[in-house]
């Protein structure tokens, strides 16, 4: 609600500076006038040059400017530019004559020929001029203004940050009670309720980040695995090979999407020969992730089209462009997936 009473005021205040600059242009041509032409002429000069000035300018500016400019059609907006030029001074100085002819007592009526109208065209060149300068002032304005909500959005951001953290760091503080009064009656209960712990942490700190570190990541996939086993009947056999260096940094979740889809399709609850095989290998600065389970007869055949899969190659090509390779195989009764990206 602040930021939307702030954005309509920036946009008030910009509107009311441009009321005031033209209000202050019609004065200025007005009694810069009026000691030479009188009252009559000074009126019907500075209506009508001021009403062809704005034309001018919001022609430009509105129109031409990001029509054409902004497009890159540079060619075709000198063109336009020069007939606006042309047509606006012509027009000028027929309305801005007959007026004079038709209000104004003259010895001798001013000509209206095309030689004479030809001479108010110099003025609106001065004016097309000045509108280049004027959209320069408004892309300041409008630059500036983005950056004010830029800057309110942040401290918003921040603000509600802070109120989110207070809930998340509660409960971590309720579950370390809870640990500690299961720990000395069910030790198993306790050390889940710890990995729950570890995996609520890790989506309130780390997840937002850019990158983590990939031993945190390998401890969220492993707390993950773990309190998913609690739902299989029987024991499920995971082979997860790692070798990889410490210090490295990836972005976070981005191996999950494989480990859930193994939990999803890739173990039958009912069976006892379940098998899964894990593998993660830093090899010639890339990392090597693969994942392999038997296909079950309940297994969907088209699994690897999910909106998981999908999702995960949209933010692959986000981060690395075409420098990764991703591939889902499934042969010989085996789901295989396989990615591999770089190591920056």
């Amino acid at each position: 609600m602040q930021l939307n009473r702030q954005l309509v005021q920036n946009k008030s205040n910009i509107v009311s500076l441009q009321l005031w600059i033209w209000l202050s242009v019609l004065l200025l041509i007005f009694f810069s006038l009026l000691p030479m032409d009188g009252f009559p002429r000074s009126i019907i000069y500075t209506l009508v040059n001021t009403l062809f000035y704005a034309i001018i300018i919001y022609g430009n500016i509105l129109f031409l400017y990001p029509t054409f400019y902004q497009k890159g059609q540079t060619s075709l907006y000198i063109l336009l530019a020069i007939l606006f030029i042309v047509f606006t001074g012509i027009a000028r100085g027929f309305i801005t004559l007959t007026l004079y002819n038709q209000f104004v007592v003259l010895p001798t009526p001013r000509d209206t020929g095309l030689l004479t109208l030809l001479g108010y065209i110099p003025g609106g060149i001065l004016t097309f001029v000045l509108s280049l300068i004027f959209r320069i002032a408004i892309a300041y304005f409008t630059l500036k203004q983005q950056t004010e909500e830029i800057l309110i959005q942040k401290s918003q951001t921040e603000l509600a940050l802070l109120k989110s953290q207070v809930q998340p760091h509660f409960l971590f503080n309720t579950l370390n009670n809870i640990y500690y009064e299961a720990y000395r009656e069910a030790p198993r209960t306790a050390g889940l309720i710890e990995r729950l712990s570890e995996i609520m942490r890790y989506f309130v700190d780390e997840s937002p980040k850019d990158t983590v570190a990939i031993t945190t990541e390998v401890q969220f996939i492993d707390n993950y695995i773990a309190l998913e086993k609690i739902r299989i009947r029987h024991e499920v056999l995971i082979n997860f090979e790692k070798k990889f260096n410490p210090d490295l940094r990836i972005p976070p979740m981005l191996l999950m999407t494989f480990v859930e889809n193994i939990v999803k399709h890739g173990i039958d609850k009912s069976s006892t020969q379940n098998q899964i095989d894990i593998a993660l290998e830093q090899q010639d600065g890339y990392l090597l992730f693969m994942t392999r389970n038997k296909v079950f007869d309940t297994t969907p055949v088209h699994r690897s089209t999910g909106f998981g899969i999908a999702n995960l190659t949209k933010r692959l090509t986000m981060l690395y462009g075409s420098n990764f390779e991703l591939t889902i195989d499934k042969q010989n009764g085996l789901f295989t997936a396989f990615l591999k990206i770089p190591l920056v």
